[in-house]
């Protein structure tokens, strides 16, 4: 097994000392893609969905993933009030089978104003590491 750590120069920049995704490659050839809690800006719940969740899409895509390859959703949301918000822009990205899931309400979030952050689990079958010689420390 491999395990790569680091920060897709394509995708996303991080807002702070971590790193956006581990790739964790097994002998036979699967892949499993970690993705750190990804906020966006906008104003309201669906803008700010909607900017996670293209984030996870550039993120996934630097390693030759889509969002079909989602196995897994963890949502930590502000309001949960706003979670039908959150479930429709979520089904615009995912309208095959939903992934397994996880939806949290808490207090606040790290970047002030946000109201919802996303982490996922991708796993693909023998995908060559796309992003050899492009991850940035």
């Amino acid at each position: 097994m491999e395990i790569t750590v680091g920060n897709p120069v394509t995708g996303p920049r991080p807002q702070g000392p971590y790193s956006q995704v581990a790739r964790v490659e097994h002998a036979d050839g699967g892949v499993l893609l970690y993705l750190s809690g990804q906020c966006a800006e906008g104003d309201g719940m669906a803008a700010q969905t909607r900017g996670v969740f293209e984030a996870v899409e550039q993120l996934l895509k630097a390693h030759g993933a889509g969002l079909d390859d989602v196995i897994n959703i963890r949502t930590y949301l502000t309001d949960m009030d706003a979670v039908a918000e959150y479930v429709a822009v979520r089904r615009e990205f995912l309208p095959g089978t939903p992934p397994t899931s996880t939806t949290v309400a808490v207090p606040r979030l790290v970047p002030p104003g946000a109201l919802v952050e996303v982490e996922v689990v991708a796993a693909l079958a023998g995908v060559p590491d796309a992003t050899a010689g492009a991850l940035a420390g």
